[in-house]
């Protein structure tokens, strides 16, 4: 599971939300997608866009995928460290 950065054009300038999706990472404006892939890279699922500076954690969070570990405890998942919490959350 990984949260990846599309670029996309800038809102217009009286436009609202037009800083939520300047990313700081990338430094421009961006939308993310959470993607869950299975042992050999298909893509099971891809989907909680979201602006890019939303943190990848969050949209985990937003979405109920932290719901879906707690009610189906026998579901494992590899994530990168950003999603440092959700490691605290679920140490197993």
């Amino acid at each position: 599971m990984d949260g990846t950065e599309v670029r996309v054009r800038r809102p217009g300038a009286n436009g609202r939300g037009r800083r939520a999706f300047v990313s700081g990472k990338m430094r421009q404006n961006t939308k993310k997608a959470t993607v869950v892939t299975d042992e050999q890279g298909r893509t099971l699922w891809a989907g909680a866009f979201r602006p890019g500076r939303v943190h990848d954690q969050t949209a985990v969070k937003t979405v109920g995928i932290c719901d879906l570990f707690e009610r189906y405890p026998a579901v494992r998942a590899e994530v990168d460290a950003h999603y440092g919490g959700l490691a605290k959350q679920f140490p197993d």
